[in-house]
């Protein structure tokens, strides 16, 4: 069981822990995309407790992103999703909905970076362009930027690596006109692969970046 911790702009700040969920339950709601929403909307301030298989994701996203209130979150966010989906298609980025109601897209190595290299590949800079695009429509979205490498090296070689890409390209949509202020980067090194570091095409999937997109007050 695990907490997702969502800071709210509201006075004060309680800790609160339910039951573990299972399948597409969340705090007690089945998981829909309007539904969480309204959920997180009701729990802000609070930490909602849910088992899942990618936990550590779960906890830094929650942990450095503001406030999400109100039943219309998910309809906000069900309308970032689906431009995203419509700006990305072709483009190797995969978009999807993560547990915590969050829009996220993940940027494979093969388009991003090169290898030990934390310079934007110039032909990535279209793609960001279309999410800066998006995300520069409205200031009512937080964006957390997640660097990742492989298994390739150790943690001295790859936190920093990591940071270094995700900062990259939370400074290039900084530059497209994202405030700073909406903007967290982090690098979390080998940590949580979502595929086998066996293979030269499973390092390359993990060596990612991924933006987890937010609803705030």
């Amino acid at each position: 069981m695990r907490a997702l911790v969502i800071s709210a702009a509201v006075a004060g700040a309680v800790a609160l822990t339910g039951c573990q969920s299972t399948g597409n339950n969340l705090g007690g709601v089945e998981y829909d995309k309007t539904a969480l929403g309204t959920l997180i909307g009701a729990a802000a301030g609070y930490g909602i407790s849910k088992g899942n298989a990618n936990t550590s994701r779960q906890n830094n996203r929650a942990a450095a992103i503001g406030a999400v209130l109100g039943g219309a979150t998910g309809v906000y966010l069900d309308n970032k999703e689906k431009k995203l989906r419509q700006q990305m298609a072709g483009t190797g980025v995969e978009v999807n909905r993560n547990p915590d109601g969050s829009v996220g897209l993940i940027m494979p190595g093969n388009i991003t970076f090169d290898t030990n290299k934390s310079n934007i590949k110039p032909n990535f800079y279209s793609t960001l362009n279309k999410v800066a695009q998006t995300l520069t429509e409205d200031t009512k979205s937080g964006i957390l930027v997640t660097g990742y490498t492989d298994s390739t090296g150790n943690d001295s070689i790859n936190i920093p690596l990591s940071q270094a890409r995700a900062q990259a390209v939370a400074n290039y949509l900084i530059a497209q006109g994202i405030s700073p202020t909406r903007i967290n980067a982090q690098g979390l090194g080998s940590a949580d692969p979502i595929a086998s570091n066996a293979t030269p095409q499973g390092r390359e999937q993990n060596r990612r970046v991924e933006l987890s997109i937010y609803a705030i007050q």
